[in-house]
């Protein structure tokens, strides 16, 4: 059974390694950033709602009265 040559595995992982990197770093290079951001608010703007604004009872089954 003949042996497995593994001297030039060193040599494909890095070059692998440094293609990936070169890559990634073509890609990220050719992406465009915003120069100045902008700064959203924090604030929600609720929808004004037709409803009244009270407090109103629910009145579950199990919390009637029994008869």
């Amino acid at each position: 059974m003949p042996q497995l040559d593994t001297s030039t595995w060193f040599t494909t992982i890095i070059s692998m390694f440094l293609t990936l990197f070169i890559m990634i770093q073509l890609k990220i290079a050719n992406h465009s950033y915003p120069l100045t951001p902008q700064i959203k608010s924090t604030k929600s703007d609720k929808p004004k709602s037709p409803w009244n604004k009270q407090w109103t009872k629910i009145y579950l089954p199990l919390s009637l009265p029994l008869q």
